[in-house]
């Protein structure tokens, strides 16, 4: 099953707010909330997707014969390809009744596993979802990252008890849902952090040995002050448009946010990934793996796990031919001189 074959058949499942279009470009769904759309005039999404298809990539066949080796070293973890699947919330306020949020998990984070790679659950202001997302990722030997929002120092130590109790790959922060207008005069209250507070965080991850990711860095000096704080990774994104208008694709601001702690944190990003070439691209600009998100969904709804599977397969091959195409063995040997620039 392509990509395109999922999204045929999870029309008629999903919706109404997403149309499950055969390439997720943010078009369809422009400044759709609740939905998978974005925020304000709806341009974002689409700008993320807009600015990876904006990389060429240098073609060079000249080289040894060899299969190309997408296994990466990501959180202290080995997967299949550096791609990891992004987390959801609510499902069904967003997608449809097709999942709630548990039955969507067990289906990502058990086709993850089965390929390889890990999958990120979401939190929201229902406390079931963080708690029954950590109870699925404990049965699954840790295989799994849950995201926690930013919320106030109470929620937030509560929540942490819980993630970190189910002995994750990693437990991650979506600093930048702060952002988000349905959390916002919420109780529990969200919103931003101090560089302390977030070192606070890092702290009690530590101590438990599990890694910690702020994920919503969007500026070098964010992701300067991320490492000063102490995470093990940043994930560079603008949650999809669905936090801030008029932000940069993650594209355009991830070559300088790399160059920024290259060596320091591991680098992550997301929004508009939506193929195997997209990798290779994010790896070309200087990430060490990518997180896609809403494909995923789409493919669950089409396909269950099988489906989720699937696409994870394609990316992987996708990935495997840019690969041998440009002339790099391994994810490591993808060089910033793979994109071509005049």
């Amino acid at each position: 099953m392509s990509y395109a074959d999922l999204a045929a058949a999870a029309r008629g499942n999903i919706g109404p707010f997403c149309k499950a279009c055969p390439v997720c470009d943010g078009r369809a769904c422009a400044g759709v909330m609740p939905g998978p759309g974005d925020k304000g005039v709806g341009r974002v999404a689409h700008r993320n997707w807009e600015a990876w298809q904006g990389l060429h990539v240098s073609m060079d066949t000249l080289h040894e014969p060899f299969s190309a080796d997408t296994r990466a070293s990501v959180l202290g973890r080995e997967l299949s390809l550096p791609v990891m699947i992004g987390p959801v919330g609510d499902v069904q306020r967003h997608y449809g009744e097709k999942y709630d949020t548990v039955s969507y998990n067990r289906c990502v984070l058990e086709a993850a596993a089965g390929e390889g790679t890990l999958a990120w659950t979401g939190d929201g202001l229902d406390a079931s979802i963080m708690t029954e997302a950590c109870d699925l990722i404990g049965e699954l030997g840790g295989r799994g990252v849950p995201t926690v929002k930013p919320w106030d120092e109470k929620t937030m130590d509560a929540k942490l008890d819980q993630a970190l109790a189910a002995r994750p790959a990693a437990v991650a922060m979506d600093i930048d849902a702060a952002g988000l207008p349905f959390l916002r005069g919420q109780v529990p209250p969200a919103g931003a952090k101090s560089a302390t507070q977030v070192s606070a965080v890092v702290a009690r991850c530590h101590e438990a040995s599990v890694p910690f990711v702020l994920k919503g860095v969007m500026t070098p000096s964010a992701a300067v002050r991320a490492a000063e704080a102490g995470v093990d990774a940043i994930v560079v994104s603008n949650h999809g448009g669905r936090v801030l208008d008029g932000t940069p694709a993650t594209a355009e601001v991830l070559p300088e946010i790399a160059g920024a702690v290259r060596g320091s944190v591991t680098v992550l990003v997301d929004g508009g990934v939506r193929s195997g070439l997209d990798v290779f691209r994010a790896l070309a600009l200087g990430a060490d793996a990518c997180l896609v998100c809403r494909p995923f969904v789409v493919a669950a709804f089409g396909g269950g796990a099988d489906g989720v599977r699937a696409f994870l397969a394609q990316l992987r091959s996708e990935l495997a031919d840019a690969m041998e195409m440009c002339g790099a063995a391994g994810v490591r040997e993808v060089t910033r001189d793979m994109i071509w620039s005049r």
